[in-house]
């Protein structure tokens, strides 16, 4: 065994994602019906472990939030499990916030074939994040997220140093307390799983952790950017027929005005639902809605507060 190889042997069992179980050497040899209960209890301990860091990534959201409003960028970096995550939460963000996909960016080590098949090395390459933030002209207005279960992988530590040294805002998102990428971090968030219920598998109770954070990361931060209005989503953009429905009951459930009423204010707003709220509430047409919102920074609370 060489050097590096038995050095990073050593680091993995330090790692609690990477610690054997023994009570459940026996689970290949377990039914069905109990190994599904076993998993199901395990995953239920998840989000425990979530709230016990809450206030650390009310802190990361809020910071997030202020840099986005001046125009940043969201930036998730991972390799493996946690990157496929951060590529996952930043392509539902334009979907249902209207957000332009530049403004949130998922980045996996080794591109976009790394999401279905792995890419030897690429993890290993803490240069290769540097160089996949700087082909994207990282700023220091920008927010830099690196995911990582160990808390080790070059490729996500990589990531938040080189940011850091941008300027640009950095969180550290890992399973292992005491983790390289909390350190790097401005904001260290670790969400103690514990071990797997398969040793080292971390796209399990791990990934279903990073999964939880990067939800409220990206939600909290749009509705404080003022993407919702309520608990509405009154920036989706209906690009199908099952979200044009939903654009017609958001306006619904927000307005209360009857059914003719609602598709002439989604037609005078080009089936924007934020503003067509506004036309019906505010009682302004759609191009004053259009300048009201702009004027409000798209929040339509407070374009609303002016029409009164």
């Amino acid at each position: 065994m060489t050097a590096p190889l038995a050095a990073l042997r050593a680091q993995l069992d330090t790692l609690t994602t990477e610690a054997f179980r023994p009570e459940l050497a026996d689970i290949d040899r377990r039914s069905t019906l109990d190994i599904a209960r076993t998993m199901n209890a395990e995953d239920a301990t998840v989000p425990a472990a979530v709230e016990a860091q809450l206030p650390r990534i009310a802190a990361a959201i809020d910071a997030i939030a202020a840099r986005m409003a001046r125009g940043g960028r969201l930036i998730y970096a991972g390799a493996g499990t946690a990157g496929r995550m951060g590529v996952l939460d930043a392509s539902e963000c334009p979907p249902t916030f209207n957000t332009d996909p530049s403004r949130v960016i998922g980045l996996i080590a080794g591109g976009p074939s790394a999401m279905v098949e792995a890419v030897e090395g690429a993890e290993d390459s803490a240069e290769l994040a540097a160089g996949d933030l700087a082909a994207r002209g990282l700023t220091a207005e920008d927010t830099v997220v690196g995911i990582s279960a160990s808390g080790r992988t070059p490729y996500a530590v990589g990531a938040v140093a080189f940011a850091r040294g941008r300027g640009a805002l950095t969180v550290g998102l890992s399973c292992n307390a005491g983790s390289a990428l909390a350190a790097a971090a401005e904001h260290g968030i670790e969400v103690v799983v514990g071990p797997e219920l398969l040793t080292g598998s971390t796209r399990l109770k791990a990934g279903t952790a990073q999964k939880l954070v990067l939800n409220l990361i990206s939600t909290i931060t749009m509705i404080r950017l003022g993407k919702t209005y309520g608990n509405l989503m009154v920036d989706l953009r209906a690009s199908n027929e099952k979200l044009r429905a939903r654009s017609h009951r958001i306006v619904a459930l927000a307005t209360g005005a009857p059914d003719e009423e609602i598709e002439a204010a989604l037609t005078a707003t080009g089936g924007e639902v934020k503003p067509a709220i506004l036309v019906l509430l505010g009682g302004v047409d759609g191009p004053a809605a259009a300048e009201l919102l702009t004027a409000a920074q798209g929040h339509l609370r407070t374009a609303l507060d002016r029409t009164r």
